[in-house]
C-alpha cells in the first residue's frame, strides 16, 4: 500500500524532472554561447607604438613580381633568355666583339603540377597543393575570378532548396551536397573572416499551415550543420517580420521563418586564394593563355605551350614558350571542354552551360542585415534578395546559354527578376528598370558524367575525371565547396602522377609579424585551417585602429578592413594625402562608394592587377555595384595604373575601349558605350536622351520648383513685365 502511494507521488515528480531536463537541454542548445567567426580578437594584435613613440606597422612578406613568376615558368623547361646574358651581348656589341645572343640554359625544373584556370577551383587547388610541399604553377588566360567565380549570388551556403529536393526526390547526391557544403561553409568563416560573414535570411509565409513545413526544413538545415552551425533558425510573427523587413508586402503575410547562411565577397576571396598560394611559393600568373598541350613519346602529358596576353595588350607580338610539369589539371569552369579538346580533339563535351543573371539595386530596397528568399516564384524557381556591399543583389535565373567570356544579361531575364521582386514588396515601392545599377550573367558549368548513361541527368556536385593521357579535369560544383573539390583533385593527382608531398619546413610569416601560423603543414591537406592573406590581424574593431592612425573616413576604414583584412594597413599607407583636415588620407575613386586611390596602387603591386577591368571589377567591385559609377571612375583608375605600370598613350586608349566594352556586360546602357574619356570627364554619363530616360534614369524628371514653393503663378517670369522691379 505504501509503495503504491509513494509511486503515485514519485511518478509525477519524475515526469516533471524529465520534462525539465529535456526543456533545459533544448533551451541550452538554442541559446548556448556561440563561437561566432570574426567576433573573437585578432590572431595577431594591431600594431602599436614602440620605444620612443615610433609606430611599428607589420612587415608583410612580399610575393614575386609577375615577370619573376613568368621567368620561373620558362625555367621549368630548362631554357630561358637571361637578362644578364642580354646585357653581356649588348656590352660586347658596343666594343665590336662578335657575340651572338646566347641562351641561359639550366637543368630542367618541371613542376609537380600545372593548373590551368585561376578561378575559385584552380586557385584552391594551387593553395592545397603548395601547402602539401608540391611545386605548383597556376595560370589564367584572363584574371583571377574573371568568369563564373566573380558572378555568384555571394552566398556561402548549403542550399535549402537542394535539401528540399533531396527530401522529396529521395536524392542522396543532393543530400550529400548539402552536408558537404554546410561543413565547408564554416571553413570559409574560419580561414577568411574578413571576407565572409553570417547573414540571416527570411522566408515569408502566407498561410499558417506552411509554418510547420518550413520550420521543419530550417531545423533540419540547422541539424545537418551539426557543430559547425552558428545560429539557430527561428519564427517571426507578422509584426516582427515587418519590423525586420519593412519593405515586405503586408497583405497575405502570416509570418516568417529566419535561418542563417554565409555571405562573402567572391572575387576578393578568389584573389586572396591566389595571392596566398603565391606567398607559400606557388607560381601564379594571370593573363597567360595556354595555346597547346605537350606529350611525351608514350602519349602522356608533360607540359603546355603558353603566351603572355599582356605583351599583346602592349602592342607587341607575344612569344610562345613551354611550361614543363609532371601533371596537368584542368580547372577552367565553363571552358573545361576547350582544354579537354586540346588534349583530345575527338572527346565528347561534358559541360552544359546555364546562365544565372543577377541585378544590383540601391541599398534602400533591403535592410542592411537581413536577406530574403522567395521559394515560390511564378515559375517555381527560387530567387534571393540580399544586402551586399551597401547595395541590394537579386537573382538568379537558370536558363540554357552558350559559352562566352563576357556574357550579357538579357532584358527578359532582368525584367523577370524585377517582376518577382515586385510581388513581395509593398505596392507603393515601385521597383523600376532605372533602379538597376548593374546586371550581369554568370555561366554556371553544370556537367554530365562522361561515364554515365546518356539518359542520366546533369551532376549538381563536382566531377573529377582523368583522360588516358593524364589530364585531370575538375568541373562542376559550387563556390561553397571549392576547398573540398581542391582537396579531392590534389589527392587524385598525387596518385595519378606518383607525387611525393612533404612537410613545409619554413612557411612564410603571412601575418607580417613574428607570430607563426599554428597550422601544421605536414604534407597532408590543411586548407581547412590555413588562414588566407589578411585574416591574421583582422578583427571587427580593426577599422578603429586604422582611423586613429591614418585619419581615414569611418566608412572607408570599415570597407578596407572587410575587403583586405590586416592588409588595409598597406592599402592606406599607399593612399595619397587629401590635404584636408579630415579625412587625412584616401582620395575616393567614386563619391558614391568607399573605394580609394591606395587600393589601385596596392592591387597593382601586391595582387597582380594588370588591366583597369582587373581593378574596377574584381579588386574593388565597383563595376558589379554600379556600372555608370565605374565608368565615371575609369579615367582616375587608368591614370593611377599608368603611373604604376608605365603605360603609353596607345595602351591607355586600349584600356579605355576594352573596359567600357566590359562594362557593357555589366549593364551599362548602350548609349553610354560610345562615350569618350572627354565625354565622361565633362559629366555626360548622367545625361540621357528622352527615349532612354524612362528606361535607365533612377529618378523622375523633377520640376524646377513645387507650385507651393513659388510666389509667382506657373509659367510667369518675374523679370519680365511692367511690375518687375528690374523695370523701375
Amino acid at each position: 500500500m505504501a509503495s503504491r502511494r509513494s509511486g503515485r507521488i514519485l511518478r509525477p515528480i519524475l515526469y516533471a524532472t524529465g520534462a525539465g531536463v529535456i526543456g533545459s537541454g533544448v533551451l541550452y542548445a538554442t541559446y548556448r554561447p556561440r563561437d561566432i567567426p570574426g567576433s573573437e580578437g585578432a590572431a595577431v594584435p594591431p600594431p602599436t607604438y614602440g620605444e620612443g613613440g615610433v609606430f611599428r606597422p607589420p612587415k608583410f612578406p612580399t610575393i614575386k613580381s609577375r615577370d619573376e613568376q613568368i621567368a620561373d615558368l620558362k625555367r621549368s623547361s630548362g631554357t630561358t633568355v637571361g637578362s644578364i646574358e642580354k646585357a653581356k651581348n649588348s656590352f660586347g656589341n658596343w666594343f665590336g666583339t662578335d657575340t651572338l645572343p646566347t641562351a641561359n640554359t639550366s637543368e630542367e625544373e618541371p613542376y609537380d603540377l600545372l593548373i590551368i584556370g585561376g578561378g575559385a577551383t584552380g586557385s584552391g587547388i594551387a593553395l592545397d597543393a603548395v601547402t602539401r610541399g608540391l611545386k605548383v604553377a597556376v595560370v589564367e588566360r584572363d584574371d583571377f575570378s574573371s568568369g563564373t567565380s566573380s558572378k555568384s549570388t555571394k552566398l556561402v551556403h548549403g542550399g535549402v532548396r537542394y535539401l528540399e529536393k533531396a527530401f522529396w526526390n529521395l536524392d542522396y547526391n543532393q543530400y550529400k551536397l548539402v552536408v558537404e557544403a554546410l561543413r565547408e561553409r564554416r571553413y570559409f568563416l574560419d580561414t577568411a573572416p574578413h571576407l565572409s560573414s553570417w547573414l540571416p535570411i527570411m522566408i515569408p509565409i502566407d498561410q499558417w499551415w506552411k509554418v510547420p513545413y518550413f520550420w521543419a526544413g530550417t531545423k533540419m538545415y540547422d541539424f545537418l550543420a551539426g557543430s559547425e552551425n552558428i545560429e539557430s533558425s527561428y519564427f517571426l510573427t507578422k509584426s516582427k517580420a515587418l519590423d525586420a523587413f519593412p519593405m515586405l508586402k503586408k497583405t497575405g503575410l502570416f509570418g516568417a521563418l529566419v535561418y542563417y547562411d554565409g555571405a562573402h565577397n567572391d572575387s576578393r576571396m578568389n584573389v586572396s586564394l591566389a595571392v596566398t598560394a603565391a606567398l607559400y611559393g606557388a607560381t601564379v600568373v594571370n593573363h597567360l593563355e595556354i595555346t597547346a598541350l605537350e606529350k611525351d613519346a608514350s602519349g602522356r602529358l608533360n607540359g603546355a605551350r603558353a603566351k603572355d596576353c599582356i605583351t599583346e595588350l602592349n602592342g607587341k607580338k607575344a612569344q610562345e614558350f613551354t611550361i614543363k610539369a609532371k601533371g596537368i589539371i584542368n580547372a577552367t569552369g565553363p571552358f573545361t571542354d576547350s582544354i579537354r579538346q586540346l588534349d583530345d580533339p575527338s572527346v565528347e563535351t561534358i559541360v552544359a552551360p546555364s546562365s544565372g543573371v543577377h541585378v544590383i539595386l540601391p541599398g534602400y530596397f533591403s535592410p542592411e542585415n537581413m536577406g530574403l528568399i522567395d521559394p515560390n516564384t511564378s515559375d517555381g524557381r527560387v530567387i534571393f534578395f540580399l544586402p551586399w556591399q551597401g547595395n541590394t543583389i537579386a537573382g538568379t535565373t537558370d536558363t540554357a546559354a552558350s559559352i562566352s567570356r563576357n556574357p550579357i544579361a538579357g532584358e527578359d531575364e532582368i525584367e523577370w527578376i524585377l517582376k518577382e521582386i515586385r510581388r513581395y514588396l509593398q505596392p507603393e515601392i515601385n521597383v523600376r528598370r532605372g533602379d538597376v545599377l548593374a546586371a550581369w550573367s554568370g555561366i554556371r558549368p553544370l556537367v554530365r558524367d562522361p561515364k554515365a548513361k546518356k539518359t542520366e541527368g546533369l551532376v549538381r556536385n563536382h566531377l573529377i575525371t582523368t583522360s588516358p593521357s593524364g589530364l585531370i579535369t575538375c568541373s562542376g560544383g559550387k563556390w561553397t565547396t571549392y576547398r573540398q573539390m581542391a582537396e579531392e583533385t590534389v589527392d587524385e593527382a598525387i596518385k595519378e602522377f606518383n607525387l611525393q608531398p612533404r612537410a613545409f619546413v619554413d612557411p612564410p610569416r603571412v601575418s607580417g609579424t613574428e607570430v607563426a601560423d599554428e597550422t601544421p603543414l605536414d604534407g597532408t591537406c590543411q586548407t581547412h585551417r590555413v588562414r588566407l592573406i589578411g585574416a591574421h590581424g583582422f578583427s571587427k574593431t580593426l577599422f578603429i585602429n586604422l582611423i586613429q592612425h591614418y585619419g581615414v573616413e569611418t566608412e572607408v576604414a570599415k570597407y578596407l578592413t572587410a575587403a583586405y583584412g590586416d592588409r588595409a594597413w598597406a592599402v592606406v599607407a599607399l593612399s595619397a594625402s587629401t590635404e584636408q583636415r579630415y579625412p587625412v588620407r584616401g582620395k575616393r575613386i567614386s563619391t558614391l562608394y568607399p573605394f580609394i586611390d591606395g587600393e589601385v596602387r596596392y592591387c597593382v603591386r601586391h595582387e597582380y592587377a594588370q588591366t583597369a577591368t582587373d581593378v574596377i571589377a574584381r579588386r574593388m567591385r565597383l563595376a558589379f555595384l554600379n556600372a555608370q559609377a565605374a565608368l565615371e571612375a575609369l579615367p582616375t583608375v587608368i591614370d593611377l595604373m599608368s603611373d604604376e605600370l608605365h603605360w603609353d598613350a596607345k595602351r591607355k586608349e586600349r584600356e579605355w575601349m576594352e573596359t567600357v566594352s566590359f562594362l557593357g556586360s555589366m549593364g551599362l546602357p548602350k548609349g553610354k558605350l560610345t562615350l569618350t574619356r572627354k565625354d565622361v570627364e565633362s559629366g555626360r554619363v548622367g545625361k540621357y536622351e528622352d527615349e532612354e530616360y524612362q528606361l535607365y534614369a533612377r529618378h523622375d524628371k523633377p520640376d524646377e520648383t513645387f507650385e507651393s514653393d513659388s510666389k509667382y503663378p506657373q509659367g510667369h517670369n518675374p523679370v519680365v513685365g511692367a511690375e518687375s522691379h528690374t523695370n523701375k
